[in-house]
């Protein structure tokens, strides 16, 4: 199957501007591929304002989103790999998601990223799990 991620963040991204909310992008900028401006990168990380206002030429496909921006009244391009973005969310009440996990995505030996203030500690759709296993099927007769 594909990455899950992409579809999500799509989804998200609307779902943040239809409850009139800013959404806000967190990103791994040590990740081959990623294209943003240095200066801004704290600690391996950006957060990227995406709302239209502040964008042009939004674009999110299966394998990275990308759009124009003004940072320190300077335009430019910004390309972020899907696998390298680590949370959507709104920036004024912080729902939202952290992702995981998934095939495609960085590797999990590396240290996972301080979380930020505005990031939920109990991401929509994380749901407490009691048991994680493999599926079984039985016959019923």
């Amino acid at each position: 199957m594909n990455p899950s991620r992409p579809y999500l963040m799509r989804g998200l991204y609307e779902w943040i501007l239809d409850n009139e909310s800013t959404p806000y992008v967190l990103v791994d900028a040590n990740i081959l591929g990623v294209q943003v401006p240095m200066e801004h990168v704290n600690d391996g990380q950006i957060v990227l304002n995406v709302n239209p206002s502040a964008v042009r030429d939004l674009l999110i496909n299966n394998e990275a989103m990308s759009f124009n921006a003004r940072f320190a009244g300077v335009t430019q391009n910004v390309y972020v790999p899907i696998v390298a973005v680590l949370a959507i969310y709104a920036k004024e009440n912080g729902e939202g998601m952290v992702f995981g996990n998934e095939a495609g995505a960085p590797d999990p030996s590396t240290p996972p990223p301080q979380p930020l203030k505005e990031v939920p500690k109990a991401p929509l759709g994380s749901e407490k799990v009691t048991s994680i296993g493999r599926p079984s099927l039985t016959v019923v007769k």
